[in-house]
């Protein structure tokens, strides 16, 4: 129960910090950017990656920590990063449990 709390109060920061870093870097009122950022995709990768395929709880914590940080983006920015990384997480989960 302890490790549900966790994920949650991790992947709460991660949001807000998202939140945060994207009202520092783009500071127009709507979404003017919609290119692919190569950078949060690497992160949300990771994240998710971590969050499922860890086994560890604070490795688990530390994805969804980055996770949030990459979905709680400004409205309409890291929606394509946060599902591309979901999609290789879940992939890689799948491959890894089958080979087991």
């Amino acid at each position: 129960m302890l490790d549900y709390m966790i994920y949650i109060l991790a992947f709460a920061i991660g949001s807000i910090l998202g939140l945060l870093y994207s009202y520092k870097q783009h500071g127009e009122p709507f979404v003017a950017d919609t290119d692919f950022n190569m950078v949060m995709a690497a992160v949300a990768i990771f994240g998710w990656c971590l969050a499922f395929d860890s086994g560890n709880v604070i490795l688990a914590a530390i994805g969804f920590l980055l996770a949030g940080f990459v979905m709680g983006e400004r409205p309409g920015y890291g929606r394509k990063e946060t599902a591309v990384g979901l999609i290789i997480a879940i992939i890689l989960y799948f491959l890894l449990k089958w080979t087991v």
